[in-house]
């Protein structure tokens, strides 16, 4: 196990500092509260971890890494937030038509660099977010169809839910640290 795990679980809560999700709140501090909960998570997940381990790809045959989770999960914050609610003309993160899965596949580039750009992204969607009624709706699709803010806050809590569980059984593969 890593040196800055702790090694119990309750050592482990005794120093969670991660948000608390109110029990009894509104819709929008539930929602935002779990959501930065989830982001908490996710980057506990990769601390501690030195940064070259970051990118392999201990779960054969899956490709994935936590290097390859923190693109994404950037990707997904610009994608859904930024291009598809608040309708910013900006580029797709690790993405291209001819190469899809490039936020997995493709790790050159500094694993600090990612942190940073998904730390910024996750700024920006709580910029966004401060500024807009969980009934606003985003920027049309092709089809016509429109989601809301709280559509894009659940669906983003369902995938770092996701993601999450991947990084848990990555780090565990990586350096044996569970739990968080």
């Amino acid at each position: 196990m890593a040196d800055n795990i702790p090694s119990t679980f309750a050592q482990r809560l005794a120093t969670d500092a991660r948000p608390e999700i109110p029990r009894a709140a509104d819709e929008r501090a539930t929602l935002t509260a779990a959501l930065a909960w989830h982001r908490a998570t996710f980057e506990l997940k990769c601390a501690g971890v030195d940064p070259a381990r970051l990118s392999e790809k201990p779960v054969s045959p899956s490709g994935l890494s936590l290097h390859g989770l923190v693109r994404h999960l950037a990707a997904v914050e610009r994608w859904w937030f930024r291009i598809r609610f608040a309708g910013e003309d900006i580029p797709l993160l690790y993405y291209s038509d001819d190469d899809p899965n490039q936020d997995f596949d493709d790790l050159g580039g500094d694993v600090g660099q990612a942190m940073d750009v998904w730390r910024a992204e996750c700024a920006r969607s709580r910029e966004i977010v401060a500024a807009a009624s969980l009934d606003d709706l985003g920027a049309r699709y092709k089809d016509g169809s429109r989601v809301s803010l709280r559509w894009v806050l659940v669906w983003l809590i369902g995938e770092y839910a996701r993601h999450n569980g991947h990084a848990d059984l990555l780090r565990e593969r990586i350096d044996g640290a569970t739990g968080y």
